[in-house]
């Protein structure tokens, strides 16, 4: 008696005998990370953490954005694992316990709304280092005509009014701290961005993901970036022009072209050296395949000696892939 081997037979054999030699490979990492902070370091986060669980599925991962001072807040009373930073670390932070370590960097980029009336002519002049410190810290420049241009109109200063690391940052490019900047105080990075968008007469700062569109890599959110003019010479120069696109001002950023501050690294702070094995895992992977998500998601790459010093701190021997 003759069998008849049907299509479907010879498919479900060969099914059976495919998992009948093939194991699949157990995840022993199971468990809750959660994050809060800087809304800075979130856009990143949010991608890490995404293919992290593409390799970890049993780890949750919980994510909020509320400003560099709530990482801190949360993270030193224990209210989450890891508080995302966009600032150096002060004293007293770190007596607390407060444990950083560097994942990437970024730069706070002054912007005006994309339909200023002296747009054109800012792109090509660009604002000098003290004309921004008499904009957001003495006062004493108030209006555009006293920037060259033929308008008495009120210059509107925006500023964060929640604890961040942008301000903060930006403050410190004039020697200077958050509370002392001035402007209408707005809300988040997004919150700040939009602001700006909406006022014409508007000057203000964000951190370069509110800025550029994602896609596009140019600056096409109703924001437009301020250019500052590094030399004082009164125009933007050619080795100055590095903002048309994301990648152009990374580039610029990555070669030390663009001033620290207001470029600065970006950090995971935790309570202490990490000792939950998930978090240093997460921070570990971070730190080195993570790594290849950063330029796409518009932040710069920390030189491999930063990174393989930062995996030091954390305790673990690992080297950077």
């Amino acid at each position: 008696m003759k069998t008849k081997i049907t299509t479907l037979t010879i498919a479900l054999f060969g099914w059976i005998v495919f998992n009948s030699n093939t194991k699949p490979t157990p995840d022993n990492l199971n468990g809750n990370i959660s994050i809060s902070g800087a809304f800075a370091l979130y856009p990143i986060t949010v991608k890490w953490a995404e293919e992290f669980r593409k390799i970890h599925p049993n780890v949750k991962i919980d994510i909020s954005a509320g400003g560099a001072g709530k990482g801190i807040t949360d993270v030193l009373s224990k209210v989450t694992d890891i508080g995302l930073v966009s600032r150096d670390l002060n004293i007293a932070e770190v007596k607390k316990g407060a444990f950083p370590i560097a994942v990437t960097k970024d730069a706070v980029i002054p912007t005006t709304s994309s339909s200023n009336p002296f747009l054109s002519q800012l792109k090509e002049r660009g604002i000098k280092k003290d004309e921004f410190n008499n904009i957001f810290i003495t006062g004493k420049i108030r209006s555009w005509n006293q920037l060259g241009f033929k308008s008495a109109a009120p210059i509107h200063v925006y500023t964060r009014s929640d604890a961040a690391g942008a301000a903060e940052t930006w403050a410190k490019y004039f020697g200077k701290k958050q509370e002392d900047l001035l402007g209408v105080a707005v809300y988040g990075d997004p919150g700040l961005a939009t602001a700006v968008k909406k006022d014409p007469s508007a000057i203000g700062f964000n951190n370069i993901v509110y800025i550029y569109d994602s896609k596009t890599k140019r600056a096409t959110n109703g924001v437009s970036v301020l250019p500052i003019d590094l030399n004082k010479n009164g125009k933007i120069d050619p080795e100055e022009n590095f903002y048309d696109t994301v990648d152009d001002l990374i580039a610029a950023i990555a070669a030390g072209k663009y001033p620290s501050p207001p470029a600065r690294d970006l950090y995971f702070v935790t309570n202490g050296r990490p000792q939950n094995p998930i978090v240093v895992e997460f921070t570990k992977w971070v730190l080195t395949e993570g790594q290849k998500y950063v330029h796409e998601a518009g932040y710069i790459n920390l030189p491999q000696d930063k990174l393989t010093v930062e995996l030091g701190r954390l305790g673990t021997g690992a080297g950077i892939k």
